[in-house]
């Protein structure tokens, strides 16, 4: 949840650069998906990459969040961006917000579940 809140606050000043705001929601998006495997007891190794994530997902036979299929986008903003080793080629941050926010209502729904 403090990334999601990161990255509206970050996102809604266009003068920061989009690295800044794209990291955070990777991490929230990282950070959902991993409490979700967590909550299901399904064992991931220490790893930034989604689609890696999403794949653990998968093979555990568990639902993928809303819009999985784009989530891998945001995985360049946790080292590449960050580290300036790639730039950005322009943030969609009103549809990354709207991503964000179906992958944490996904994973609060999983979190509410008794196991």
């Amino acid at each position: 949840m403090r990334d999601a809140q990161a990255y509206v606050k970050l996102a809604s000043d266009p003068e920061l650069h989009d690295s800044l705001a794209g990291f955070h929601a990777q991490q929230a998006i990282e950070k959902a998906i991993k409490a979700v495997l967590a909550h299901a007891g399904v064992r991931f190794r220490r790893t930034h990459d989604i689609a890696e994530l999403l794949d653990v997902l998968h093979d555990a036979g568990l639902a993928p969040p809303p819009f999985a299929d784009r989530l891998d986008e945001f995985n360049p903003y946790a080292i590449e961006m960050r580290y300036g080793l790639v730039e950005p080629e322009g943030l969609d941050r009103p549809g990354t917000e709207t991503m964000i926010s179906a992958v944490l209502d996904w994973a609060m729904e999983w979190l509410s579940q008794i196991r």
